[in-house]
């Protein structure tokens, strides 16, 4: 297999859920028990799991660090990790419920300092630059806020800074299972040759994994697709 399929579990109110676009007005639960569908996709070969605590992206802290820890202690699934991550107490808790790598967008924004020091004291291979995006523009607060910072020169500061995994996510394309931004991620990887790049958004099928292959990307997370059935991961799973 060349690209990583990793499933997302987004998480409110103790559930599974998926939003379309970002919006927590356009809510649709899939499961009560996160564990269940995360033990689910462990038994066909899953070996990552995205979560993130959408409670905690709108709180502004970590809320479901309880799904976070039941599914750590009851799986073997490298769990990355985000949503409400904005202080040292925040991500301790993260580490310490679980997580094996934390995911952080907002506060890379909003706290330069901050980010760069998990950067230094968790290092590279555990933290992830959060990069999500509309219009190229960096979106933060759980997609709430659009910031005036561009998505070049945000990986342009933190490759310097020696960031290695960046997560990033066209939210326009998020949810709506319409094909993701492949042109926005082969110009990232194009210009930033150094960096690990998640790609996030509007999966909706097979022929979009191979699409995001087409153009090397090596890990894309997969939500609302394998949820709503138009792409079988079993099935894919089996094959690769």
């Amino acid at each position: 297999m060349n690209i990583e399929i990793i499933p997302a579990i987004d998480i409110i109110d103790g559930k599974c859920v998926r939003l379309s676009q970002g919006d927590y007005n356009r809510k649709k639960i899939y499961s009560e028990n996160p564990l269940n569908i995360a033990k689910e996709f462990e038994s066909i070969g899953i070996k990552r799991l995205h979560l993130i605590d959408l409670d905690g992206a709108k709180a502004k802290h970590i809320v479901n660090h309880k799904t976070l820890e039941t599914i750590a202690s009851k799986t073997n699934l490298i769990i990355d990790f985000g949503g409400g991550i904005k202080s040292d107490n925040d991500i301790q808790k993260a580490f310490d419920y679980g997580a094996d790598m934390v995911t952080g967008g907002s506060i890379a924004i909003k706290s330069r300092e901050t980010f760069l020091k998990w950067l230094q004291k968790y290092g590279s291979d555990k933290i992830i630059l959060g990069a999500d995006i509309k219009d190229n523009m960096i979106a933060i607060s759980g997609w709430l806020e659009i910031t005036d910072t561009d998505i070049f020169s945000f990986l342009e500061y933190y490759t310097q800074k020696g960031i290695k995994n960046v997560l990033c996510t066209d939210i326009s394309k998020d949810g709506m299972l319409a094909g993701t931004a492949v042109e926005i991620y082969d110009s990232i990887n194009k210009s930033f040759d150094n960096i690990n790049l998640i790609a996030s958004g509007g999966v909706s099928s097979k022929k979009d994994i191979e699409d995001l292959e087409s153009i090397n990307i090596k890990s894309v997370i997969v939500g609302k697709a394998i949820y709503e059935g138009t792409f079988n991961l079993k099935e894919y799973m089996s094959k690769n």
